[in-house]
């Protein structure tokens, strides 16, 4: 009978709660306000994690593109193929295309696109006039 009473004096002091009302607790209604529930969305960070994690994808891949534009070994060109390939696919439905990243970080892909797609003619331009002279 003591063990019973420490038993339950422990399990009081340790949660508030006897055995029999923390089971009880399980199906109360959880008296949560919708604005403590809505402010639990919103956080606290410049950039959510999941928006830090698209946002590195596509830096990724725009430095692949970018560094990889005059590449020598297979492996550099593979990158910068396929970063090439990723950054012009247009109406893909796969969840990280270029356009939904995009459109998760609210840029407009085509302007995107188009503006990396000058960077390489221009580059490429550049590149091939000292070689003309």
């Amino acid at each position: 009978m003591d063990r019973e009473k420490v038993s339950s004096t422990y399990t009081r002091d340790q949660t508030g709660l006897t055995k029999d009302e923390s089971a009880g607790s399980l199906f109360q209604p959880d008296p949560l306000l919708s604005a403590q529930y809505f402010e639990t969305l919103h956080r606290k960070t410049i950039l959510e994690p999941e928006t830090r994690l698209i946002f590195a994808i596509l830096e990724d891949a725009i430095h692949c593109f970018q560094n990889n534009l005059f590449a020598q070994s297979a492996k550099n060109k593979r990158l910068f193929r396929e970063a090439e390939e990723w950054i012009v696919e247009v109406g893909s439905d796969w969840v990280f295309s270029f356009e939904n990243i995009c459109a998760t970080l609210g840029l407009d892909a085509a302007y995107v696109r188009q503006g990396l797609l000058r960077w390489m003619i221009a580059r490429l331009e550049k590149h091939r006039r000292p070689l003309e002279k």
